[in-house]
Order: structure tokens, then C-alpha cells, then sequence
């Protein structure tokens, strides 16, 4: 199989924020085709964490609609996937430690 980005990028929302501060859980957009394993294996390379336990959910396309001056323009949203990664206690990812 070739090599292929399996994390896409992290979730910031107030829902993933509260999580990560209460639960310490993370919460990730990967690749459609990455299983458990491979994302377990992916955040443990990229962030140096050991992870306890990974869900995952594939998130369903939408359709969307908003009024412009032009009239309505309508569009979609893709499926992706997401998930949610646990981490022991004492341990963090830090997203904001550049800033």
C-alpha cells in the first residue's frame, strides 16, 4: 500500500476543546480508508504520546444552502472521517505551543 497522510488535520471546536480539557481526548480528521491501528500507530509517531484508546465515526456528506445577492447558492459538504483519540493521565498534546 503506498504511503498516504493518515491524520488530515485536528478538530478545534468547542465540543473537541471541552473534551480535551476535561477527558483528555483529541479529536482528529483521517483519512477515510485509516483503521484503528494505523491511526493509533500515526498520533503516537507524530505527537510522542502514548494513546489508550482511539473511536472512530465517518461523518456523513450534507447538502448546504445559502442565500447571496445572486439568489441561492447551493453546494455540499464531503464525508470524512474522524476520530477520537484518548490519552492517559499526565499526558497532552499541545496544538497552540507555537503561538
Amino acid at each position: 500500500m503506498a504511503k498516504r497522510a493518515i491524520i488530515i488535520k485536528p478538530v478545534i471546536t468547542e465540543k473537541s476543546e471541552v473534551l480535551s480539557e476535561k477527558g483528555n481526548r483529541y479529536t482528529f480528521v483521517v483519512h477515510k480508508d485509516a483503521n484503528k491501528i494505523e491511526i493509533k500507530k500515526a498520533v503516537e509517531d507524530m505527537y510522542n504520546v502514548s494513546v489508550s484508546a482511539v473511536n472512530t465515526m465517518v461523518m456523513p456528506a450534507k447538502a448546504k444552502r445559502r442565500m447571496t445577492r445572486k439568489g441561492v447558492s447551493q453546494g455540499r459538504v464531503s464525508a470524512y472521517k474522524k476520530a477520537v483519540i484518548s490519552l492517559p493521565e499526565g499526558e497532552e498534546i499541545d496544538f497552540y505551543g507555537e503561538i
